[in-house]
């Protein structure tokens, strides 16, 4: 595919684009800025985003990102409830950003090999079964990298923004593949704001 008609099926995407695409684009990329900011707002735009997704994934039959976003949801409020939470004495927030262990890394590698080999076998039977247009291998890649990251930046783990990047870089093709020329921009948008997401946490680390 030449540059002229990737060019021309990113116009054509951003006309044939509903509302509510639009909506859940910029929802996300008010959260990723929310996030990089250290700012507690990225839960509640955050939620808007991925309520929207879930019924657009379900409809473009991206199970696994579907999946994504029900547990993005659940990790919003958890994420949420653990960034509110304050020290009774100095009124600071109680969960500060730092650096993963060794030990912490292993336990992140086995948490993401254990959604990604799950997911990949689900939509393997689902393409299968009912939904063709499923692509095993980077769906599962693109949400296992996504759970991962998403339970990192709850617990406000630097190494969350590594995860990002990685969602992001798979989520691009996934998502123009799939006809959502508009969600495909919006990670590459996300791509850039996660690795500058990155440089940031890694300049307010506190040492533990």
């Amino acid at each position: 595919m030449t540059i002229q008609q990737v060019l021309e099926q990113f116009i054509s995407g951003i006309q044939q684009t509903g509302f509510l695409e639009f909506v859940g684009v910029f929802a996300g990329i008010g959260s990723v800025w929310f996030s990089r900011k250290e700012n507690i707002l990225v839960y509640p735009v955050g939620l808007i985003n991925t309520i929207i997704y879930i019924y657009i994934s379900i409809k473009g039959h991206l199970l696994g990102e579907a999946s994504v976003n029900l547990y993005y949801t659940v990790m919003s409020i958890y994420g949420w409830l653990l960034w509110s939470k304050k020290d009774q004495i100095k009124h600071e927030a109680v969960l500060h950003i730092t650096n993963s262990n060794a030990k912490e890394w292993m336990i992140q590698l086995l948490f993401f090999a254990a959604f990604y080999f799950a997911i990949f076998f689900s939509l393997t039977w689902a393409k299968q079964a009912f939904a063709p247009e499923a692509i095993p291998w980077a769906d599962a890649f693109a949400s296992a990298t996504a759970y991962t990251g998403m339970w990192l930046m709850a617990r406000k783990k630097v190494e969350s923004w590594i995860w990002w990047i990685a969602t992001n870089m798979a989520s691009i093709p996934l998502y123009f593949i799939k006809g959502y020329v508009f969600t495909s921009f919006q990670f590459v948008v996300l791509l850039i704001l996660a690795i500058a997401g990155l440089i940031s946490w890694q300049k307010k680390v506190v040492k533990v």
